[in-house]
């Protein structure tokens, strides 16, 4: 133990130097207003390609939890509603050129959407199958024919979508692959869970942090702008619109069409700078909400104990077990968000107060766009010594564990490590 310990201090001071995946700019969200959408950012496939295990190690055993993928707005009245508050302003005959054509853009991707509100769309299947078939070409050694594939969901349709995207793109790759897909309210303790404390501290009635955000949103959503280039006449807006209601509205509509199958765009009702200042406060809630706010005190990033612990339990079970091939889990950005902050992953785990300091530590579309994963790939050799590596969204990641193997650590080590989490 003393041993690790020490190996863990030196790996703490040696953070600084690496870089932080979570640090963003102003002007990377500018470069790409897709990441303005926040967790509704279609998953960014990888580029890089997986480093090959020491000599010796063979992989052959898969831990994930993921995301579902890409989807449509959770209720279609998020669609309807803003269609509607421009539908009865051109009645009165007050909206701009540009209002009357987001209007009728409104009105072409409402056949695409109604009846779908929370729904997977083709795309997040397609994420799905994607995400399966590189880690079956990364790994074929480890869903080899007749081994086992526990594969388990939330009781969201979503989720359960997306669980049977990523088995049959498995077992279209290996039609012998024993594969058991489950959703149940039996896993609901550690696939999305969250602990009384967390859900006191994360309550907008009782959050200690919503007059903060509250004035961040005051400060920085200014409607304005956009009002006047949708309405012609103030007079009705003053009257029957709440132009930061329509700001927001117009804001998911068009943070979700990059989920879907169109070509349709609304980032044009924007300008760049008001699409960064409505995501600061929309990342700011969802850090709040979900990671490891300061003034939280590691109490929401808590909940995902039971998780760790699933993970430490499916591994020791996969060890001793050599049928098992992989251990699937899928759920929500609410669930992978506090598991990255509790396992430390590169620095998920940043803990600050200030909103506006959030973004600068802290991106909600690093840390879960739509389909995020973190991967645990198990390796061993012939002496039947184990390593482990992380991938979150495919990219190898670090974590607070010193190393002489990047990006494998020993699971010796990371096995202990785990444990202190759970039992602190």
């Amino acid at each position: 133990m003393n041993t690790i310990r020490l190996t863990l201090l030196l790996s703490l001071a040696s953070a600084t130097l690496l870089p932080t995946l979570a640090q963003t700019s102003r002007e990377e969200v500018l470069a790409d207003l897709n990441k303005a959408g926040g967790v509704y950012l279609a998953y960014p496939a990888p580029t890089a390609q997986p480093t090959p295990a020491p000599k010796g190690y063979k992989p052959f055993y898969v831990s994930l939890y993921a995301r579902h993928g890409s989807r449509y707005l959770l209720s279609d009245k998020d669609y309807k509603w803003v269609a509607d508050v421009l539908d009865q302003a051109k009645e009165a005959n007050v909206l701009t050129p540009l209002g009357l054509d987001a209007l009728d853009r409104l009105n072409r991707i409402w056949p695409l959407v109604e009846g779908r509100g929370g729904d997977l769309s083709p795309l997040g299947e397609r994420q799905h199958h994607d995400i399966a078939l590189r880690l079956y070409n990364a790994y074929p050694d480890v869903f080899t024919s007749g081994r086992k594939v526990s594969a388990r969901s939330t009781l969201v349709p979503r989720c359960a979508m997306s669980m049977a995207a990523f088995t049959e793109s498995l077992k279209t790759l290996v039609p012998t692959l024993n594969i058991r897909s489950e959703a149940s309210q039996k896993y609901m303790s550690y696939l999305c869970y969250r602990t009384p404390e967390s859900n006191h501290f994360t309550s907008h009635n009782t959050a200690p942090w919503a007059s903060d955000a509250q004035r961040f949103e005051a400060a920085l959503v200014q409607p304005d702008r956009l009002i006047k280039s949708l309405f012609t006449d103030l007079d009705y807006v003053a009257q029957h619109v709440d132009p930061a209601r329509l700001m927001w509205g117009f804001y998911w509509v068009a943070a979700d069409m990059q989920d879907i199958d169109s070509d349709i765009s609304f980032h044009d009702l924007f300008t760049p700078d008001e699409l960064f200042n409505v995501w600061q406060v929309n990342n700011f809630r969802f850090y709040a909400g979900n990671a490891n706010h300061a003034d939280s005190k590691g109490q929401v990033v808590a909940s995902s104990k039971s998780l760790v612990q699933n993970i430490l339990q499916s591994a020791d079970e996969a060890i001793a077990d050599n049928s098992i091939a992989a251990t699937l889990r899928f759920g929500h950005d609410g669930n992978i968000i506090p598991l990255l902050a509790l396992m430390r992953i590169e620095s998920f785990d940043a803990a600050v107060s200030r909103p506006e300091e959030c973004f600068k530590v802290w991106s909600d579309f690093k840390a879960s766009p739509m389909a995020a994963n973190l991967q645990m790939i198990f390796f061993r050799n012939n002496r039947g010594d184990i390593l482990v590596k992380f991938l979150h969204n495919e990219r190898e990641v670090h974590i607070p564990i010193a190393t002489d193997i990047f990006p494998f650590y020993h699971w010796a080590d990371v096995r202990t490590y785990l444990e202190e989490i759970v039992n602190k």
